[in-house]
């Protein structure tokens, strides 16, 4: 984890290190699987460069893209005051790098952050959220995002997306290579297998990713409460949110979609994002933990 005042987590580490070490074991079988099966020099190559370009894309690109799908701009201290202030707070109290900040023009209430590292990292919140919030509720919620900018979690889950991606693309790969083997007996065989070795790659990558995209946020919630001392702020902050996602038309909240899981709470909702698929633990969970922190803080010392 980057070097901070926010309480540290070996926890969050542990599962970040796992998490990259299987997809990394992952993403390299599923490679050395199609260049055994591409066999042809000329499109060994091709298949590598894949493997980099979308592994380099991922990094390179992961704060313009969830920037874009959330229609976000970087403002600066002159065009939001408040903002930065209280970011510039929060920051020299974490003793940590002061990150981008970003506005994102929806009337949803939301906030998220997202950065290939602390020096690209960008905080940005809705202007619904800056209507919806008071001021302790709108510090807890950044202290929560630049938490993530802290532990690198944000990096972590991005680069660890790339191998579903890749697992994709390069199934789809495999699948042209057959129809063009066609003629071959071994053709059709090893073209299932390629179809099911990308397959599994993508299923443990997705898993994965929402078992890790769950823990960091319980793991953000305890960070950004201890740091501002003000677990009720956050616990109150998540509930406004929630229920204002929950009032609003799933139409309105698919424009948001795109970076539902590096918000604080998601922008989609529904049955389908319950148990192993949801990106979020359940509000209730995260409200009982806040709650224990708060009685934590609030017994008396000596």
């Amino acid at each position: 984890m980057a070097a901070s005042r926010f309480i540290k987590d070996g926890g969050l580490t542990a599962r970040m290190t796992l998490t990259m070490f299987l997809l990394g074991g992952l993403y390299v079988a599923l490679v050395a699987m199609v260049l055994l099966y591409v066999r042809s020099p000329g499109g060994a190559v091709v298949v590598a460069l894949v493997a980099i370009g979308i592994a380099f894309w991922q990094w390179w690109s992961s704060d313009s893209v969830a920037m874009r799908a959330m229609r976000a701009r970087e403002v600066t201290p002159q065009e939001a005051p408040e903002l930065h202030g209280m970011i510039d707070r929060l920051c020299a109290l974490a003793d940590m790098p002061k990150p981008r900040v970003g506005v994102s023009d929806m009337a949803i209430s939301n906030a998220f952050a997202t950065g290939r590292s602390p020096d690209r990292a960008v905080v940005c919140v809705t202007t619904g959220i800056l209507h919806a919030l008071d001021a302790e509720e709108l510090e807890a919620v950044l202290a929560h995002e630049l938490s993530h900018v802290a532990h690198r979690d944000v990096l972590v889950m991005t680069v660890a997306s790339s191998a579903g991606i890749a697992a994709g693309l390069l199934m789809r790969f495999a699948q042209f290579g057959g129809m063009s083997r066609s003629r071959n007996s071994g053709a059709a065989a090893a073209a299932m297998v390629s179809l099911l070795v990308s397959l599994v790659v993508y299923a443990v990558s997705f898993l994965l990713l929402r078992l890790l995209s769950r823990y960091r946020e319980l793991s953000a919630d305890r960070a950004g409460a201890y740091l501002t001392m003000k677990p009720a702020a956050l616990a109150s902050a998540l509930q406004k949110i929630s229920g204002q996602a929950a009032a609003t038309p799933t139409r309105d909240l698919r424009s948001a979609g795109a970076a539902s899981a590096l918000c604080i709470v998601p922008a989609l909702r529904g049955s389908g994002l319950g148990g192993l698929m949801a990106t979020h633990p359940p509000l209730q969970q995260r409200l009982e933990q806040l709650a224990r922190i708060q009685a934590e803080l609030s017994r008396p010392t000596g």
